[in-house]
Parts: C-alpha cells; sequence; structure tokens
C-alpha cells in the first residue's frame, strides 16, 4: 500500500475543489491511492495524529501551498499546510528505513511566491499551476510519470477522460435525486470512490 498511495496536502476550501479534483482524478488514473484527510470523518479522530498516519502509510506528497497566504485583511497564513509539508520532509529524512524513497511534488499559484514566507525552502521544486485546473492536472500527471514510474495518457487525454467522468457522476447523482447544489457538494471520500468505480469501468 506505502507504494502506491499518494498523500494529498491542501486547503478544504470550495474555491480549490476546481483544482482538486482533477489532482484526485489523475492519481487514481495512475493506478495510485489517493489519501487525504477528508477521506474519513470521525469526529473523535485527532486531526494531526490522522494526518502522521497519512504521511507516515504514503511514499508519495503532493503539497499545494497556493491557499497558504491570507486572502482577506486581518486574516492569518493558512499554516497548516506548510506545517504538513514539513511533516513529510521530516519522515523522509528521520525516520529512516523505507521512508527515505518518499517522493514530494510543491504545488503553487505562482513559481517561487512561497519563498517569501518559507526561505529554508528555496532548493525544493516546485510546480506552478496558476490556479488553473487543467494546469494543476498535468503538473501531477508529468510528476507521477516520472517518480512513479508510470505510462500515463497525456495530458489533453487525461483532461478529456476527467470532464467525461464529471458528465457521467452528474447523471448519476442527478438521476439518484440529487440536486445541483447536492453534487457541487459532494463529499470528497464519496467523490473517490465514484471515480475509482469510473476507472475500474473505462479502462485507459
Amino acid at each position: 500500500m506505502f507504494e502506491r498511495s499518494v498523500f494529498i496536502n491542501c486547503s478544504f476550501d470550495d474555491a480549490y475543489l476546481p483544482i482538486l479534483r482533477p489532482i484526485l482524478f489523475v492519481v487514481i488514473r495512475a493506478d495510485f491511492t489517493p489519501r487525504i484527510a477528508s477521506e474519513r470523518l470521525n469526529a473523535g479522530e485527532n486531526r494531526l495524529d490522522k494526518i502522521i498516519e497519512l504521511i507516515e502509510a504514503s511514499k508519495f506528497g503532493i503539497h499545494d501551498l497556493s491557499r497558504m497566504k491570507a486572502s482577506k485583511v486581518g486574516e492569518l497564513f493558512r499554516l497548516n499546510m506548510p506545517l504538513e509539508l514539513g511533516l513529510d520532509i521530516g519522515c523522509r529524512r528521520f525516520k529512516g528505513a523505507h521512508w527515505q524513497e518518499k517522493q514530494l511534488l510543491v504545488l503553487e499559484t505562482e513559481r517561487y511566491r512561497y519563498q517569501a514566507a518559507i526561505s529554508d525552502l528555496a532548493n525544493v521544486d516546485i510546480e506552478a499551476h496558476s490556479d488553473d485546473p487543467p494546469t494543476g492536472m498535468t503538473a501531477v500527471r508529468n510528476w507521477l510519470e516520472i517518480a512513479g514510474r508510470v505510462d500515463v495518457s497525456g495530458p489533453s487525454a487525461l483532461w478529456g477522460e476527467f470532464t467525461e467522468f464529471m458528465g457521467d457522476n452528474y447523471d448519476r447523482l442527478k438521476a439518484r435525486g440529487h440536486s445541483d447544489r447536492d453534487i457541487e457538494r459532494q463529499p470528497v471520500a464519496q467523490l473517490m470512490v465514484a471515480m475509482r468505480t469510473w476507472h475500474v469501468d473505462n479502462p485507459a
């Protein structure tokens, strides 16, 4: 499971969903398992313990820092995302054994913007997605192809498959009595189940 697991560290606000969905899709389409904090909802579970568990269980980590900057006057930086990146780097560096093989991808809106806040990571490779979902999907696809040593469909083909899935998922949920608002707010855990089912039913 460790070899095929991808920890995803990102914002969970509604504005990020258009980027998160295709990232989840390409991870699943590449035959990996996305691991994300919202994959299970347990009010009694300590969030930090859950994050550490997911990091330890994943050979790969995708860390999107694009939402750590405050968006309103008086709003604090969102520090949970850089914290989780630090935990993943620490796991790779200090835990030893197979954790030394961990591979990490850092995403941002603009290349190098994060360095103003986290200067110690000045030499970390980073990909910019410009808040554009197809660009984010392509960055993850290209990284997985090299880091995960997998043969993945090209970016344009993958985006076409993603839009086809989204249409099929919409039709399925509509037929089961979901409103447009329900579909837009579909929980991530349920969305991943639907993606896995579609992936199996539609081999590349």
